[in-house]
């Protein structure tokens, strides 16, 4: 959280162009993201995040009085389908939890060619159970505060940077 007041005219003009979308290092396969981000000219750089996939910062800007970057404590993790999601809820279910409590109430799921729909459905090639899967899906995003959110593998930059984009101007005009 921040204490500093901006002006909307700082805040539109000149510290949100200059923020730097975070991409973790242990973030896999995701090309189709770095593309947009690069054809849309939006800065980032890879770093360890200790939770979630993508984070953003502003960086040092003495002119505003940032004498240090500024992360934002709110990051989203990316799951590229729904099986992926499902082996993190079986396989890894420890180590998503434990990054679930790390990250409670300052992440968000975007999880690509996925639905709920597809969940009901049993659309997915797991054999993870349907019932489970939703059971899991809307505990943990109840228990941590997650917004779980379907995206097409298309739009997926699109979206990250604009939950964080907006999560940002929001925590900047203090709202």
């Amino acid at each position: 959280m921040f204490k500093t007041r901006f002006s909307e005219y700082a805040i539109k003009e000149h510290i949100l162009k200059k923020a730097i979308i975070l991409i973790d290092t242990r973030e896999n396969e995701n090309k189709h993201i770095t593309e947009y981000f690069a054809k849309k000219g939006i800065t980032y750089q890879f770093e360890k995040l200790s939770y979630g996939d993508y984070g953003i910062i502003i960086p040092k800007n003495e002119e505003y009085g940032i004498y240090q970057e500024l992360q934002l404590d709110y990051t989203i993790e990316r799951k590229g389908s729904l099986e992926e999601l499902s082996g993190n809820f079986t396989g890894d279910r420890d180590r998503i939890e434990d990054e679930l409590k790390r990250g409670c109430r300052k992440m968000d799921f975007v999880i690509e060619n996925g639905s709920l729909d597809k969940i009901i459905k049993k659309q997915y090639n797991t054999q993870y159970d349907k019932n489970s899967f939703l059971a899991t899906l809307f505990t943990f995003g109840r228990r941590y505060g997650i917004g779980i959110n379907f995206i097409d593998k298309e739009n997926a930059g699109e979206a990250i940077y604009k939950m964080l984009y907006y999560a940002l101007r929001r925590e900047l005009k203090s709202e």
